[in-house]
């Protein structure tokens, strides 16, 4: 699904700045178009659940609206599973395959995601083979039961330390993007707001206001 022209896989994510992970759902196809419609522009299946067979079919399922509607899709720690339904890239957490293995399975112009949790894993994350990082989750979050949050302090050490695109996690909403952005934020990762939105698509465009928004007060859009 990479797209001709780009001078690497992390340069097609510059300019993204909604990156919505999602589980399965029985509307996968309709919700994605609605929430990218609204301004996600970023998608990526994280299903922990279902077997391989399946989980290979919803991938494909969301890999096709994506490629129709021009956003990478992204799927979460099968590699394999990635190449086979022809998705842009994947994304990889701390304990799961390892970023160089993925590299490895997917090749150069794949787009490889690393999660961080810590000042640790920041400085370990900047020798691997990733285009881009996830810093969080700011907030404690259902999604990563157990997990503490980081708070914002965390997104000031990754701003100074990371130069490659990276998206902040955890309780992002059109309410806390502003704190998010004055901490040094760009690009973020939505999971609740959306999943559970009863409109995704009037949803999703709140949210992208919001963030365009605070980036405009910020100064700017860089980093």
């Amino acid at each position: 699904m990479a797209e001709a022209g780009q001078a690497s896989p992390a340069g097609r994510l510059i300019d993204r700045r909604l990156y919505l992970c999602t589980p399965d759902r029985p509307d996968l196809e309709d919700f994605l178009i609605a929430c990218i419609e609204g301004g996600v522009d970023v998608v990526q299946l994280r299903d922990k659940y279902l077997e391989a067979r399946a989980l290979l079919r919803r991938a494909g399922i969301a890999a096709d609206a994506c490629r129709q509607l021009r956003v990478p899709f992204i799927l979460n720690d099968r590699p394999d599973l990635a190449l086979e339904c022809g998705a842009d890239g994947v994304h990889v957490g701390q304990d799961d395959i390892s970023a160089p293995i993925a590299r490895r399975i997917l090749g150069p112009a794949a787009l490889i995601g690393l999660s961080t949790h810590s000042r640790a894993d920041v400085d370990a994350a900047l020798a691997q083979p990733v285009d881009y990082l996830s810093a969080g989750p700011v907030s404690p979050t259902p999604t990563k039961p157990g997990r503490p949050g980081t708070g914002l302090g965390y997104l000031g050490y990754v701003a100074a330390r990371v130069t490659k695109p990276w998206f902040v996690t955890g309780g992002v909403t059109p309410d806390t993007v502003g704190p998010m952005v004055g901490s040094g934020a760009r690009r973020f990762v939505v999971v609740r707001y959306l999943t559970e939105a009863r409109d995704p698509r009037t949803s999703a465009l709140r949210l992208r206001d919001a963030i365009t928004a605070a980036l405009e007060q910020a100064g700017g859009t860089d980093r």
